[in-house]
C-alpha cells in the first residue's frame, strides 16, 4: 500500500506544486486591493474546486517564439547560479505577509525549498506568468520533492496531498501533455537553429527591385525603349553590444537612366528623373561593395562612421516621410529628386559624423539636436585621381555638413541645413560622392540639370536648406524643402549660383494599411543664366511633379506604379515635355 502511495506522489506530485507555484505568482500579480482579490483562503478554495479553469485563465497561451528565452530561463530556477536558493519566504523584499498567496509561497518555499530568488532578493511575483513558465516551474520543483519522498520524509507528504495530487494528475492530464509536447519541440527547434546559425551577432537584410519603365514625349518618346530593370542590395547588419551597427551592403544592378531629347531630337545631358534604382547601379549586375558603415552610441551622441559609400541622409534628419527610404531604398518614392532634398546629395564617401542631442524635456523643440558630418570623396586614394586633381581625406573632393534639428511636439519637425564643399575640375556640385563619368553617373550628378551640376573648374560651395515636415493626422503627412547653392569656380570667373525647391503630400494606408499615395512637385536643382559645353543656355525653372502609389502586398512585397513628368527638361522650354512611366516592384527580406 506505502508503495503504491509513493509511485502515485512521484507521478503526480509536479501538478500540485505546479499549481500552488501559479496561484501564488498569479496572486501577486493582482492588486491587493480587497474588493477585486479574494482571501488567501478564498483563493485556496477555488483552487480546490476549479483547478483547471484557473490555470487557463492565469496563463493563457502565447506565442512560441516570444517565450523562447523565458522557458530557457525558467527552467534553471532552483539550479542556476544566477538565482539563490531561499530557506524563509521572509528573504523575498517584495513579498510581504499581507499578500493574499502568502502562505501558499510560503509552503513551497519552506515546506518544499524548491524556489529561487533573484540576486537582487526579489521574486517578482508581480507578473503574468505563462504556460510555458508553469511547465518550467514543474520541472524546478520535481527534483526536490522526489528527494523529499525518496528520502522517507513522509511527514511532509500527508494523505490529503496525495489526494490532491491524485486529482489534479487526472484534471490536468491533457494540458501538462500538450504543454510538455510544445516545449519538446521549441528544444529540438532551439538546437537546429542554434547548429544552423549564420552567426550570433549578424543578420541577412536584403532589397530587389524589379522595374518595368518607358519615356514618353516628342523626341524622347523615339529614342527610347520599354525596359526591364533590375536592383539588387544584400546587407550584413552586425551588433556587437546591442545597440552599435556595423553595416556590410553589395549590391548591383543593370539600371541606367533615359535619354531624354529636344525638339531637333539632340540628346539633353540632365539628371533630371533619374529614378532611385538606378542609382548605385553597375549597369551590369556586377557585384560591388556600395555601403561599408558603422553607427554606435557615444554617450549622449551618435557616432557615424563610413568606410566606403557613405551618404549625408545615412545620419541627418531628411524630414521628408514616405518619400526616403533609406537612401534610394524601393519603397519610397520614385525618383532621387522626390526622395530627399538635393542638399543631402553634395558628396559622399568615406569620413565621420555625429548627432549631438541638445534639448531638455522641458523645451517645445524635442527630441532637438545639432549633426555634423564630414565625407570625403576619394578618402582611400594616396595619390591624385585621374584627371590630376588632389585626393586622400582631406585633399580631394568633400563635403562637410551642419545641421540644426527641431521638433515641436510629435507632429512638426524642422531642419537647417549647411554643407561647405570642395570640387575638383569636371565633377559634379550634386554627386552623392559617385566619381563623375562612371558607369553609375554619366553626367556627374543624380539629380538636376547639366548646368547645375558641371564644374567646369575646382570650385568651392556654399550650400543651405531648410526642411520641414507637418503630421496633422496619422493619414497625411506634408514636406518640403528649399535649398540654395552659392559656387565659387577658383580663377575661372565662372561662378554661379542654383536653386532647387520641392513639396509633397502623402497620404499613409490610403485604401489598406502599408498602403502609400504619394504627391510630389517642385524645381531640381537649376542654374538661370549659366554657359555649359553642349548645353543651350536656358533661364527657366526645370518642373518635376511626380504621383505614385504604393501597394503592399504583404510584408515584404510592395508594387508602385507612378508617373514623372519633367517640363523644360534642361531648363529650356524649347525642349519637349517628357513622362516617365514606371511600374516597380520590391522584394524585402
Amino acid at each position: 500500500m506505502s508503495k503504491s502511495i509513493l509511485w502515485k506522489s512521484l507521478v503526480v506530485s509536479p501538478a500540485v506544486l505546479g499549481a500552488t507555484l501559479l496561484v501564488s505568482t498569479a496572486a501577486m500579480a493582482a492588486p491587493n486591493t480587497t474588493a477585486e482579490v479574494p482571501s488567501e483562503k478564498q483563493g485556496a478554495a477555488e483552487l480546490a474546486q476549479k483547478p483547471a479553469e484557473i490555470i487557463a485563465q492565469a496563463a493563457p497561451a502565447s506565442d512560441d517564439a516570444k517565450v523562447l528565452e523565458q522557458v530557457n530561463r525558467y527552467s534553471k530556477e532552483g539550479s542556476s547560479n544566477s538565482q539563490a536558493q531561499v530557506t524563509s519566504v521572509s528573504q523575498f523584499s517584495d513579498v510581504q505577509p499581507t499578500d493574499w498567496a502568502f502562505q501558499a509561497l510560503q509552503s513551497l518555499v519552506e515546506r518544499y525549498g524548491c524556489i529561487a530568488g533573484y540576486p537582487n532578493g526579489t521574486y517578482r511575483g508581480n507578473r503574468a506568468l505563462t504556460r510555458y513558465e508553469f511547465a518550467a516551474g514543474l520541472n524546478a520543483c520535481l527534483d526536490r520533492v522526489n528527494e523529499l519522498i525518496a528520502t522517507a520524509t513522509a511527514d511532509l507528504v500527508t494523505k490529503q496531498d496525495l489526494a490532491t495530487l491524485q486529482r489534479l494528475q487526472e484534471e490536468f492530464s491533457a494540458e501538462l501533455a500538450t504543454l510538455r509536447g510544445r516545449v519538446d519541440s521549441l528544444e529540438a527547434r532551439t538546437a537546429e537553429l542554434e547548429a544552423n546559425q549564420f552567426s550570433t551577432t549578424t543578420k541577412l537584410v536584403g532589397e530587389a527591385i524589379f522595374a518595368v519603365s518607358d519615356a514618353f514625349g516628342g523626341r524622347t518618346d523615339n529614342a527610347n525603349n520599354t525596359v526591364f530593370q533590375d536592383r539588387v542590395r544584400l546587407g550584413l547588419e552586425t551588433s556587437f553590444t546591442g545597440r552599435d551597427k556595423l553595416t556590410t551592403r553589395l549590391a548591383a544592378g543593370n539600371a541606367s537612366a533615359f535619354s531624354l531629347r529636344d525638339e531637333a531630337g539632340n540628346a539633353v545631358p540632365t539628371a533630371e528623373g533619374t529614378q532611385t534604382f538606378q542609382v548605385g547601379s553597375t549597369g551590369s549586375n556586377s557585384v560591388r561593395i556600395d555601403r561599408l558603415t558603422y553607427e554606435v552610441p557615444i554617450g549622449p551622441a551618435q557616432v557615424y562612421l563610413a568606410a566606403s559609400g557613405g551618404r549625408h541622409s545615412h545620419y541627418a534628419a531628411v524630414n521628408n516621410p514616405y518619400f526616403f527610404d533609406k537612401t534610394d531604398g524601393g519603397n519610397g518614392a520614385l525618383t532621387t529628386f522626390a526622395s530627399e532634398s538635393p542638399i543631402y546629395r553634395i558628396g559622399g564617401g568615406a569620413g565621420i559624423a555625429l548627432n549631438i542631442p541638445f534639448s531638455s524635456g522641458g523645451s517645445i523643440f524635442k527630441p532637438s539636436s545639432i549633426t555634423v558630418g564630414y565625407l570625403a570623396s576619394d578618402a582611400n586614394n594616396p595619390g591624385t585621381t585621374a584627371t590630376g586633381a588632389g585626393a586622400g581625406l582631406f585633399n580631394g573632393n568633400y563635403a562637410a555638413l551642419g545641421q540644426l534639428n527641431f521638433a515641436v511636439g510629435d507632429r512638426l519637425a524642422l531642419a537647417a541645413t549647411y554643407v561647405h564643399g570642395y570640387h575638383s575640375a569636371g565633377s559634379a556640385l550634386f554627386d552623392s560622392g559617385i566619381t563623375a563619368g562612371s558607369g553609375d553617373s554619366p553626367i556627374g550628378g543624380v539629380v538636376g540639370t547639366r548646368q547645375a551640376n558641371l564644374l567646369t573648374a575646382a570650385a568651392n560651395s556654399n550650400s543651405y536648406g531648410i526642411s520641414a515636415a507637418f503630421r496633422p493626422s496619422d493619414k497625411l503627412s506634408v514636406s518640403g524643402f528649399v535649398t540654395y547653392h552659392d559656387v565659387n569656380e577658383v580663377g575661372a570667373g565662372n561662378d554661379f549660383e542654383a536653386w532647387s525647391y520641392g513639396g509633397g503630400i502623402a497620404l499613409p494606408d490610403f485604401g489598406k494599411r502599408g498602403n502609400v499615395l504619394g504627391i510630389f512637385a517642385g524645381a531640381e536643382p537649376y542654374s538661370r543664366g549659366r554657359a555649359v559645353p553642349g548645353v543651350a543656355v536656358g533661364g527657366n525653372a526645370p518642373i518635376h511633379v511626380e504621383g505614385f502609389y504604393k501597394y503592399r502586398v504583404s510584408d515584404n512585397i510592395s508594387v508602385t506604379p507612378g508617373i514623372i513628368w519633367l517640363r523644360a527638361p534642361g531648363q529650356n522650354d524649347a525642349e519637349e515635355n517628357a513622362f516617365i512611366g514606371t511600374l516597380r516592384t520590391t522584394f524585402t527580406f
